[in-house]
C-alpha cells in the first residue's frame, strides 16, 4: 500500500461503516484510534485503519509511540501506510494480522 494510493473515507462514511455517529468517529480520531488527513479541505480517514467494522487494533498505541518520538501526525499516518521491508507489508497490514508487538518494536526503534 502507498499513502498516495490509499482509499480515503469521509467522517460520515466511517460513521456508517462503524454503525456509530460522526461525533464518535471524531473522538476516535482525537484518541488516535483512527488517523486521517485533510484533502482539499475535507478530513478523510484512511480505510486501511478499519477492520471488520472496527478501528484497527493497535493503531492508537503505535501512533503514540511515534508521536512521542518526534513524528508528526502526517509522518505517523504515512509510516502506517507505507510498505516496510522488515515487516514485508505495511505496518497497518501487520496490525491487521495481529503483529502488534513487531510493529511497535520497529516504531520504538524509529522513535529513538
Amino acid at each position: 500500500m502507498d499513502p498516495d494510493k490509499t482509499e480515503w473515507l469521509s467522517i460520515p462514511d466511517v460513521a456508517e461503516l462503524l454503525d456509530t455517529s460522526p461525533g464518535k468517529v471524531r473522538r476516535l480520531v482525537e484518541e488516535r484510534a483512527l488517523l486521517g488527513r485533510k484533502i482539499e479541505g475535507v478530513f478523510y480517514v484512511a480505510a486501511a485503519l478499519l477492520h471488520e467494522g472496527e478501528p484497527l487494533a493497535g493503531v492508537a498505541g503505535t501512533a503514540t509511540v511515534l508521536l512521542d518520538g518526534g513524528y508528526g501526525l502526517e509522518q505517523t499516518l504515512d509510516w502506517l501506510l507505507t510498505h516496510h521491508e522488515e515487516l514485508g507489508v505495511t505496518p497497518a497490514e501487520a496490525l491487521r494480522w495481529g503483529r502488534k508487538t513487531e510493529v511497535r518494536r520497529i516504531a520504538q526503534v524509529l522513535a529513538l
